[in-house]
């Protein structure tokens, strides 16, 4: 049996259909929830509530309107497409424990009686992420990769993690843990 392994260009370019997937899902969803007048934005996290959890996995993909998924569709592609670039289990491993740490982290912490719906907590984990690789790692191409998201989205970042209405700080402060978390379990072991 002759068992070819996948090729990094391979890698990469299935890694980049998928985080492309996503985004897809997430505007799909956004029309139907249009048509639906709003209704599946519910299924977002309601902090401490038993119902509330199943928005841990629900609402990266639920968002406030179109504005709300275009403001995060750019970043979310420019940052998941720098993850995407180290392959497909590596985007499936980052965006997991961004989502959960976000969402779980949100669940725990949010106001009651909140609902926190969006995929900012991917985006503020994919950032994180990348600029803790970079020190993780130790290598200098993942350090400039982390000095130039931070330089372009460290305003966006430190901003996003401020108490304002109508914003989930909760979300981005979690996101972004979980960004620093992802790049410590994904990091190589140095001896």
């Amino acid at each position: 049996m002759d068992h070819q392994a996948t090729s990094p260009r391979e890698d990469r370019r299935a890694a980049l259909l998928t985080l492309a997937a996503l985004v897809g899902v997430m505007w799909v969803v956004e029309i139907v929830d249009v048509v639906l007048g709003g209704r599946l934005d519910l299924l977002g996290i309601g902090p401490r509530e038993v119902d509330g959890l199943t928005g841990v996995v629900l609402a990266p993909f639920l968002h406030g309107g179109f504005g709300h998924l275009a403001g995060n569709t750019v970043p979310l592609l420019v940052l998941g497409a720098v993850v995407a670039i180290g392959g497909l289990a590596r985007l499936l491993a980052v965006t997991v424990i961004v989502a959960l740490v976000s969402g779980l982290g949100t669940w725990l912490s949010g106001a009651d009686g909140s609902l926190h719906i969006g995929a900012s907590g991917v985006v503020f984990g994919f950032a994180a992420y990348l600029v803790a690789r970079g020190l993780f790692d130790r290598r200098l191409r993942y350090l400039a990769v982390g000095l130039v998201v931070a330089i372009v989205y460290g305003g966006t970042l430190l901003g996003g993690l401020l108490p304002s209405p109508g914003i989930s700080w909760q979300g981005h402060l979690f996101g972004a843990l979980g960004g620093v978390l992802a790049a410590r379990v994904l990091a190589p072991r140095i001896s």
